[in-house]
């Protein structure tokens, strides 16, 4: 198959290329960046395959032009700025479309993909990606479900947290910033509950976990639990759902202060000799204080857990995974857990194992066992324990 990677020499994009250069299914990959000299430095990858280019995202017809020059797929790794653009631009090319980012802004192009014979599949990372795959493999094992819970973040190890906050820059630290602001819509109760933004790191829903070998970690709600339930067809039976970031403990402490003094807004700040919103300062500033060294590892780590009904018995079905940062390739465990799934689905779509056609989501379309069979061959093992829940 031959496949185009957009952003394809960013932190996520060069994961993906090592993954695809390995594949004996692929024939062809074109990677297309606005920095296409950056990919001189992935000497790590076999470039044997690759034909390097220089894109501009913003220059419809020069997206259009790319991706109708014979490739089978489009893996996309640029900000969600463009992802609205990039699938009009796939549908009008009639080509096949992978993204890693939140479907939202494209489910209305369903019926025109159907109608162009083409899969556009969004949010085929890891967070959102992974777990609503996981989302599916869990309630393919139970009669009833009453709570899901899912939990994922990006840390330091323990080794590399040498800082006051315990976190280092494993992705676009910009991206870290402006999820501060989220708000989160969870179920508690079988009653749907609102998280504004503001209470993100203030809310009597943050809580601890206990992660398998590394210990007790901060849980912070992040995300519209009850919309990708909704997915699913369980949303009405749900007792509870949530979705949630984890951080080493004393992230909402550090950053609910911050917040309250405006170090996480959006509007410039007046006066400056430049316009810099508070939250563009904080990602220039910390950026370089807050990057790994080459001998560190970072830690992608994600647990979802399942509570129901299976034959008359109440059980609590536990998935987790960790992945760990590649010293060999300096591969981020970031990057790999985002770009490793895309080339798993783009695979998929292009082999006709997913046949379906439109905006597909990973919690309803992609084949569990076969996706995490996948996963396992690139080093992601998904770890599962059941335990029987006392009446």
């Amino acid at each position: 198959m031959n496949v185009l990677v957009l952003g394809g020499c960013g932190i996520q994009g060069r994961a993906a290329l090592y993954d695809l250069s390995r594949n004996n299914d692929v024939g062809r990959i074109t990677c297309a960046d606005i920095q296409p000299e950056l990919f001189r430095s992935f000497d790590y990858i076999d470039s044997t395959k690759i034909q390097v280019t220089r894109i501009d995202a913003n220059d419809r017809d020069m997206l259009a032009s790319i991706m109708g020059q014979e490739h089978d797929i489009v893996i996309d790794f640029l900000p969600p700025a463009f992802t609205r653009g990039v699938a009009e631009s796939a549908i009008e090319s009639g080509v096949n479309l992978v993204n890693t980012n939140y479907a939202y802004d494209i489910l209305d192009l369903n019926t025109t993909a159907q109608e162009k014979g083409i899969a556009i599949a969004p949010e085929c990372g890891l967070d959102p990606g992974i777990d609503l795959v996981i989302y599916q493999h869990g309630l393919m094992h139970f009669d009833e479900v009453y709570k899901i819970n899912s939990y994922c973040g990006g840390i330091p190890e323990k080794a590399a947290c040498d800082n006051p906050i315990n976190y280092k820059v494993s992705w676009n630290l910009d991206a870290v910033l402006k999820s501060q602001n989220r708000d989160a819509t969870l179920v508690k109760d079988r009653k749907a509950i609102d998280i504004p933004a503001d209470n993100q790191h203030d809310n009597e829903f943050i809580h601890q976990i206990e992660f398998p070998g590394l210990g007790r970690l901060e849980a912070i709600p992040n995300g519209d639990a009850a919309y990708f339930c909704g997915l699913l067809n369980i949303k009405d039976k749900l007792v509870e759902t949530g979705r949630y970031t984890l951080r080493w403990p004393g992230w909402c402490d550090f950053w609910k202060p911050m917040k309250q003094l405006g170090f996480l807004g959006d509007k410039p700040v007046t006066g400056l000799p430049c316009e810099l919103t508070p939250n563009e300062f904080m990602a220039k500033l910390l950026a370089p204080r807050l990057q790994y060294k080459k001998d560190e590892k970072d830690l992608a780590l994600m647990l979802n857990e399942f509570e129901g009904l299976k034959d008359g018995q109440r059980i609590l079905m536990t998935c987790s995974l960790s992945i760990e940062r590649d010293l060999n390739t300096g591969l981020m465990a970031m990057s790999m857990g985002v770009a490793y799934p895309a080339c798993i689905v783009a695979e998929m779509i292009v082999k006709g194992i997913i046949e379906k056609k439109g905006v597909l989501s990973p919690a309803q379309d992609i084949p569990p066992d076969l996706f995490m069979a996948e996963l396992k061959k690139r080093g992601i093992m998904v770890k599962i324990s059941n335990d029987f829940i006392q009446p």
